[in-house]
């Protein structure tokens, strides 16, 4: 199964999107595109076993009720919303570094043929979501046994 490492091909325009993030902060518009659908991505790791592909997505501050899992033809995509928390209620205190992330995000992941897309489940527990994957029965693969002719 090839799996596409988005963490790294990513890489180059995480620039551009701290850019078009500070320019929505300033003017309150996104510069970069009409329709932004993300403001972050979740960490997320794919494993693949003898018998199930597992993923797995860290999304801190998230409950399962603001977390979405959609399978259509072979894509499964995982969609969420985390609501901004910083609250400067005191006028002697301002923040100074704002890392956390918030907003909506989604991310899909094209299925190879050998899942049973029937079969799949999900957990979520402490702000990571497990996804596990069976694979069919007849992907696991089988030893041919030779017989000599009669």
């Amino acid at each position: 199964m090839a799996i596409t490492r988005y963490r790294h091909a990513l890489a180059p325009w995480r620039a551009m999107d701290q850019m078009a993030r500070e320019w929505d902060r300033l003017f309150g518009e996104s510069a970069l595109s009409e329709e932004r659908t993300s403001n972050w991505l979740p960490a997320v790791n794919v494993e693949e076993t003898k018998g199930e592909v597992v993923l797995t997505a860290e999304l801190p501050g998230l409950s399962e009720e603001n977390v979405q899992i959609e399978l259509e033809n072979n894509v499964l995509t995982i969609r969420g919303h985390k609501e901004e928390t910083r609250e400067e209620k005191r006028e002697d205190a301002r923040y100074h570094v704002w890392e956390r992330q918030f907003g909506s995000f989604h991310r899909s992941f094209t299925l190879p043929r050998t899942v049973a897309a029937d079969e799949i489940s999900a957990s979520f527990e402490d702000g990571v979501l497990n996804v596990h994957m069976p694979k069919a029965p007849e992907s696991k693969g089988r030893t041919i046994e030779i017989r000599r002719p009669a």
